[in-house]
């Protein structure tokens, strides 16, 4: 399958870039993945460097600073990318689509109120994590707190993923199968959100939940009826 031939030959980038380039290759593998362009996927990258730390090849406090250090320079780019593209988005788009001054407000409130459990929470799940610096930075979080959830999120996944591949070792793949089906939910749930809130801001659907469409009224017919 062609999907399983992208994996793999992915998984074979990632792993060559890292035995050949130590932690430094560990630290910019880290920063694009947390960048998200082009997408790395981190439950490939943590893992191998778990069984590299099994090997002897890096060291524990090695491997880990330097995917946390990483995924928080990358971070820090997708924040100021997002942070100076605020008024782009203003500008971006047509109609119902573009947004406004009110809805970037209404950003900036969520993440007042909820930035903390936003950032850590989405720092923890695969593929998301990788995007979320982008609306941070957007809503004009703080960047000493942005970098502050993001290495609190960050590190009991970076953590976590190493030690699965320091206990799998040389099996340390066969996770991979797990992440990717847990990447495709991901996928699926963020489609389904975009899909909702293009609807929402159509009008077509109402706001809460259940979300219900809205059906257009037809105008009444004349008076007399149709016209012969």
């Amino acid at each position: 399958m062609v999907s399983i031939a992208i994996i793999e030959t992915v998984t074979s980038l990632i792993t060559a870039a890292m035995t050949a380039g130590g932690l430094a290759a560990l630290f910019g593998l880290m920063a694009v993945e947390s960048f998200g362009i082009p997408p790395l996927p981190s439950e490939i990258i943590l893992p191998f460097a778990g069984f590299l730390v099994a090997t002897g090849t890096y060291s524990w406090t090695g491997a880990l600073g330097a995917a946390l250090l990483g995924g928080l320079v990358g971070a820090l780019v997708a924040y100021a990318v997002g942070r100076w593209g605020r008024h782009w988005l203003v500008r971006a788009g047509t109609g119902r689509l573009r947004l406004d001054e009110r809805q970037l407000a209404a950003m900036d409130a969520w993440f007042q109120r909820h930035g903390e459990v936003t950032i850590i929470a989405g720092r923890l799940v695969p593929l998301v994590r990788a995007y979320i610096s982008y609306p941070a930075g957007t809503a004009r979080v703080p960047p000493v707190r942005f970098a502050a959830y993001t290495l609190v999120g960050s590190f009991p996944f970076a953590l976590g993923m190493i030690y699965l591949g320091f206990v799998l070792r040389s099996h340390w793949e066969e996770i991979l199968p797990v992440f990717h089906l847990l990447d495709y939910v991901v996928v699926a749930a963020i489609v389904v959100l975009a899909v909702y809130l293009v609807l929402r801001l159509r009008g077509n659907v109402t706001g809460g939940w259940p979300p219900r469409f809205i059906r257009s009224s037809a105008p009444p017919p004349p008076a007399g009826g149709a016209p012969p």
